[in-house]
């Protein structure tokens, strides 16, 4: 016992010196730094545009603030300074958003003099420098692209084009496009990349009837490497028909559908054409292969609708089909009633499906040269065919509190008649439920909301439940920080 008291006591009054062989731990601390040749400030290179980090020597990461995938980046910046010391610990210590400063806090070890092991703890300071990525540079010159995507629908109407705007915002498949032109019966979209195109080929057909056909360019060719240089064309093409067309179908595609009349209104647009038959309420979809196979064209267009009015209504409760006959419709009621054309003066009794108002399309006095229609027997074609209800437009534009946002697009040039089919779109989404869920809608601020289903003359109206917020920078961080983000 005697003898460990005196070794202890020899151990804590060893003599520290520079002439003595061993030396205390606050001395060994004070002359020794195991973070020596370990930088204290590093540069990290961040592109605002697409807002990526550059991982060298040419790797661009979307990484978030004070996220794992950041910490390893900024650990990497320091892997060849720190080969000779033992990590154990590290960390982020908070700094202002906008102070383009990182600090990271780190624990090492290292073994020094006589296998004694030491422990230190400093901090690294990440000075952010902005640098635009080459993709983004290719975006900013607007003229460099691999593959463009050309959609095309042959209508006079783009209801189905921006329904399909919708949904590539809803998707976000926006993102990778260097640049997105209107032109006149279409819209391209240029990538950076085929398999960004490719991807947003596969979605078109998923979504809307059409056809596709690819081609490619040769640019230029290494003949030392054997690498080709391409750049490719996608070429996509919608069916001719939107939402409220008339069209007449092929006799044999007729039959094959249920035996359903050849004249028929197209309802709704989607990734098939659904119709239903005016004269028997038959209900069937058209995918784009059949319709390529079977193809028909649209027999008016929306400028040929005119208003009449219903004078009287008598319900069809026995409606006898046709062998074979397909599915109908239980949403709407097939109706005998007598109409007067508002312009005209003209008093017509048809079968129809609607009542009151309807903007319909005239079949009595229109000019019509269609191939399947002058070969069908003059008393099967009807004289009227009732389209939609007729509400006052003015007024559903004043009680209209939501919005859509619409592509950053360029536009050759603007057409007179653009506004008013956007706002029959509008219209067409507040009618019809099945259409507006894959939408996103938004609620217009700037509009007071209205909890009601319909207007005062029943125009249908979109619920505040259906409605998103209108989230922008300014919203979360304030003017004043919006303005920090974006210098």
């Amino acid at each position: 016992m005697l003898c460990k008291m005196l070794i202890g006591i020899a151990l804590n009054n060893i003599l520290c010196g520079n002439c003595r062989p061993y030396m205390c731990v606050s001395c060994l601390r004070n002359k020794v730094d195991i973070s020596e040749g370990i930088p204290k400030q590093v540069t990290i290179h961040f592109c605002r545009q697409c807002e990526r980090y550059l991982q060298p020597p040419g790797t661009w990461l979307q990484c978030a603030l004070e996220s794992r995938e950041l910490l390893t980046l900024c650990l990497k910046k320091l892997k060849a300074s720190m080969a000779k010391v033992r990590l154990i610990d590290a960390g982020f210590l908070w700094t202002e958003p906008h102070s383009k400063r990182i600090k990271m806090k780190l624990t090492i070890q290292k073994e020094v003099m006589n296998g004694a092991i030491l422990q230190q703890v400093f901090v690294v300071e990440f000075v952010i420098q902005p640098q635009m990525c080459e993709d983004c540079h290719r975006v900013e010159a607007k003229d460099f692209w691999k593959a463009v995507v050309q959609v095309r629908q042959k209508t006079v109407h783009k209801k189905t084009f921006y329904y399909l705007e919708q949904l590539i915002l809803k998707h976000k498949l926006h993102q990778n496009t260097v640049r997105i032109k209107e032109i006149h019966e279409g819209i391209d979209f240029y990538y950076a990349s085929k398999q960004h195109a490719q991807k947003m080929v596969d979605f078109l057909q998923c979504t809307v009837p059409c056809r596709s056909k690819a081609s490619q360019r040769l640019i230029s060719h290494d003949v030392h490497s054997n690498t080709y240089n391409y750049k490719s064309t996608f070429s996509m093409e919608i069916v001719p028909v939107c939402k409220d067309n008339v069209v007449c179908l092929s006799p044999r595609l007729a039959q094959s559908l249920g035996n359903m009349g050849q004249v028929c209104v197209c309802i709704r647009v989607t990734s098939s054409i659904h119709m239903i038959d005016p004269n028997t309420l038959q209900i069937a979809e058209v995918d784009g292969n059949t319709f390529w196979r079977h193809p028909f064209s649209s027999l008016c267009s929306p400028r040929q609708l005119e208003e009449f009015m219903v004078m009287d209504i008598d319900i069809i409760r026995d409606q006898k089909l046709g062998a074979g006959a397909g599915l109908t419709s239980n949403k709407v009621k097939l109706l005998h009633t007598p109409v007067n054309n508002k312009k005209q003066g003209n008093m017509l009794i048809l079968t129809c499906f609607f009542f009151f108002f309807y903007l319909s399309f005239d079949f009595a006095n229109a000019n019509i040269n269609d191939e399947f229609l002058n070969k069908m027997n003059p008393h099967h074609v009807p004289d009227v065919v009732l389209i939609k209800k007729s509400y006052d437009r003015m007024k559903r534009v004043k009680n209209r509190v939501w919005k859509l946002r619409e592509l950053d697009r360029e536009r050759d040039a603007t057409d007179t008649d653009d506004e008013r089919q956007y706002t029959e779109f509008l219209e067409d989404l507040e009618e019809d439920e099945m259409l507006r869920k894959n939408v996103n809608i938004f609620r217009d601020a700037s509009k007071i909301p209205v909890e009601s289903e319909t207007d005062d003359d029943g125009a249908p109206r979109i619920s505040l439940a259906e409605m998103m917020e209108d989230l922008s920078l300014s919203d979360s961080t304030g003017g004043a920080g919006a303005d920090m983000m974006t210098d």
